[in-house]
Formats: C-alpha cells, sequence, structure tokens
C-alpha cells in the first residue's frame, strides 16, 4: 500500500519534520485508512447519485446592515496607535 519513503516524500512536500517513529506511525495510520478506501471501492455506487454533504445544508445568512456605533471612543481606546478619531496603521505602499 503506502511505504515509508512515501510517507516521507510528503511530508517532505508540506515542509513537516517527521521523526523516524513518526513516520512509522503515519506509515501504518495511512496504511490503515488507504486500506479502509480499498473496501468502500467494493461497494457498488453506481446508481448513487454524486454530493458535496452527506447531508442536505443551506447556508443561513443575515442581511448587511451597517449602523454606527454608540461608544465609538471605547474602540478607539482600545487601538494600538491613533490618530484622532482614526486608526493609525502602518503604510503599505510607498509615495513613489
Amino acid at each position: 500500500m503506502i511505504d515509508r519513503e512515501q510517507v516521507h516524500k510528503v511530508a517532505h512536500l508540506a515542509r513537516l519534520n517527521l521523526t523516524p517513529e513518526e513516520e512509522e506511525q503515519f506509515t501504518t495510520q495511512l496504511g490503515n485508512i488507504l486500506g479502509y478506501f480499498e473496501q468502500l471501492n467494493e461497494l457498488d455506487t453506481s446508481q448513487v447519485e454524486p454530493t458535496t454533504r452527506a447531508i442536505d445544508v443551506s447556508n443561513v445568512t443575515r442581511a448587511d446592515i451597517t449602523k454606527p456605533y454608540e461608544n465609538r471612543e471605547a474602540i478607539l481606546e482600545s487601538a494600538p496607535n491613533r490618530e484622532g478619531e482614526f486608526f493609525r496603521v502602518p503604510q503599505i505602499f510607498s509615495e513613489e
């Protein structure tokens, strides 16, 4: 199924520094996971419609209504740096 060299390669691509013990552990765990998927491949799913989720889920959103905050000074007091009634942030664009 999957060997230690493949786990090492994937860890390298993911920029993970795994110890030899972790590589051995993940080799066993990933082998078990892939074995389970092999069992699932034995099922006849030709009559099953593809889905993205096991259950229907709809996103519940509310209207985005802006309104002024009553205690503006309290928010400005918590800012690390401010200038009058505004937050002061580091410059990200040069003058050029």
